[in-house]
């Protein structure tokens, strides 16, 4: 017999019944109340700083939250998780990607693979950087191109972006992503094939724009080099041998995935690969250690000291008690440009869930629309809505100390514009105020009267900051391993699957059945609609 939905749970009840009350205070007040505010309600893990004084939080709400989470068995769910119990239950599946970087994770066997994955990867990369590998004429490979679509593209492109400025060895990573062909024939204009090394991330090696992608780019290095030339150039990660060996991939060079990575999160596996070979395994391997040192921390820190925990229970109350439908990302740091596209990912296609692990109703708003853009950038653009529109929004500030070239010049500069955010969407301006500097400026009453109302901030726009030193391999995996436990602990208190992405299915089927030339007849529900714009392309392309 099925379970009733989290919000069921008295713990949920609870927190209804408080978000009525302390959840309507501005935080002005909340600040008022408390003058140890700032104090209170940050925590340091490390050298990362998590400032939660800007949330519309009291203690008794995070409190009320943790009464929750154990309601939600977090503590069990964390463990399962870990240890590599099938908790992905609609697939029967184990969640994993945490073996892929933390040695405590998963059973002995699993960790035996992953060591043999690993050895694998760092011993190709090797030859590939020092030239031992190289293409069908003999010349080093001094471009890599990854051929993916979704977590097979989003992650290793965020690593690649994000850690600019550790590129080494000579090698230009590119990607190609989406099916309308723009990509790739950008690339190919603008690369040598004899230098190209193009690697194929698919775990079906069946996704339709990957497939579509993939041998396009064959047939560009076919008529280049000729056919000889694709074992030469050509590498896989994808568990389909038989379409690997009709491709032409050489057996050396094929790297596997498991079915306890999900897409999303294998960017820590040999999805990763492109990244390793643009940056060498040395720096690759502090990327998989500064997530394994957040595993450590979500394993064992009290949910008080907790930044995942912390994180994900903030994440569930605003968005199913404050009503808050989206979540800004916004990262000073110009490196962090791809990190919103990433999350979108990670938390969408996770928690974009409307039932239960049981089937049920999950009765309660889940998964906000995650959304960003680098600041400052964003200040000149959607911060206007932000500060002044009518929707609400929660938002993430996230900061380095120093400058990813290693400085602090500009980075203070940025700085300042990320605090002076923080401030003034949590504590806005108010009328009166306005109308006070207005006079002191020398307005007159009539402008003041016609033009206050334009001037006003109503703040109260809750935001959390995370500051750390700086953007590296470690640190970036520490950003990445944090969120993605945030969002787990998020699909835990709302009782949801995280694992699995049903949604991204019907719409991969309907294409599947279309046919541009018209030869074959659309059938179902809006089959004549679907006909009539067949036809319409037909005529006027």
């Amino acid at each position: 017999m099925a379970s009733e939905p989290n919000s069921s749970l008295p713990a949920w009840r609870a927190l209804t019944e408080h978000a009525a009350s302390a959840g309507q205070l501005h935080l002005r007040e909340l600040f008022a109340r408390d003058g140890q505010r700032a104090a209170n309600f940050r925590v340091e893990h490390g050298h990362w700083l998590l400032d939660l004084s800007r949330q519309r939080i009291t203690a008794q709400t995070l409190a009320l939250l943790f009464d929750l989470a154990r309601a939600a068995d977090l503590p069990a769910r964390i463990a399962a998780m870990f240890r590599g119990d099938a908790i992905n239950s609609t697939e029967g599946r184990a969640v994993l990607h945490t073996a892929l970087r933390s040695s405590f994770a998963g059973p002995p066997d699993v960790q035996a693979e992953v060591r043999e994955s690993r050895r694998r990867l760092t011993e190709f990369a090797a030859a590939v950087r020092r030239g031992e590998l190289s293409g069908s004429t003999g010349r080093r490979f001094t471009q890599v191109v990854n051929i993916g679509i979704g977590g097979s593209d989003l992650g290793p492109l965020l690593v690649c972006e994000s850690l600019r400025h550790e590129w080494s060895g000579g090698i230009t990573p590119h990607f190609v992503s989406n099916v309308d062909r723009t990509q790739l024939e950008d690339l190919i204009r603008s690369v040598d094939p004899a230098e190209t090394l193009i690697i194929v991330c698919s775990k079906t090696f069946t996704t339709l724009e990957t497939q579509a992608n993939a041998h396009a780019a064959r047939d560009w290095i076919v008529g280049a080099l000729g056919e000889e030339a694709v074992a030469a150039h050509f590498v896989a990660v994808s568990t389909n041998a038989a379409a690997m060996d009709a491709f032409g991939i050489a057996p050396q060079r094929r790297f596997t995935l498991w079915d306890w990575v999900g897409g999303r999160y294998s960017v820590w596996s040999a999805i990763g690969l492109v990244a390793e070979l643009v940056i060498g395994s040395e720096k690759f391997e502090q990327f998989l250690a500064g997530a394994s040192e957040f595993d450590r921390h979500f394993i064992e820190a009290p949910y008080e000291r907790n930044l995942p925990v912390l994180m994900g229970v903030i994440g569930v109350w605003n968005r199913s008690f404050l009503n808050l439908p989206t979540l800004a990302v916004l990262p000073y740091d110009q490196r962090l440009a791809r990190l919103a596209a990433y999350l979108q990912q990670l938390e969408m296609e996770s928690n974009g869930k409307s039932v239960t692990l049981d089937g049920l109703a999950v009765g309660a708003a889940t998964a906000p629309v995650m959304w960003g853009e680098p600041g400052s950038n964003g200040q000149h653009s959607f911060f206007q809505m932000l500060h002044q529109g009518t929707p609400s929004a929660a938002l993430d500030f996230i900061a380095p100390l120093r400058g990813s070239w290693g400085g602090t010049l500009g980075q203070d500069l940025a700085l300042r514009n990320c605090f002076a955010q923080t401030q003034a969407l949590a504590f806005g301006l108010g009328l009166d105020e306005v109308k006070a500097e207005m006079a002191k400026a020398g307005t007159s009453s009539a402008d003041i009267a016609r033009l206050a109302p334009h001037r006003v901030y109503e703040g109260n726009r809750p935001n959390s900051l995370l500051l750390y030193p700086k953007t590296t391999a470690r640190t970036l995996g520490n950003l990445l391993a944090l969120y993605e436990h945030s969002v787990f602990v998020q699909g835990t208190l709302w009782g949801i699957n995280s694992f699995d992405q049903f949604g991204v299915e019907l719409g991969k089927k309907l294409a599947s059945g279309i046919s541009m030339t018209g030869d074959k007849p659309t059938a179902g529900p809006g089959a004549q609609g679907l006909a009539a714009l067949i036809a319409y392309v037909a005529r006027n392309r």
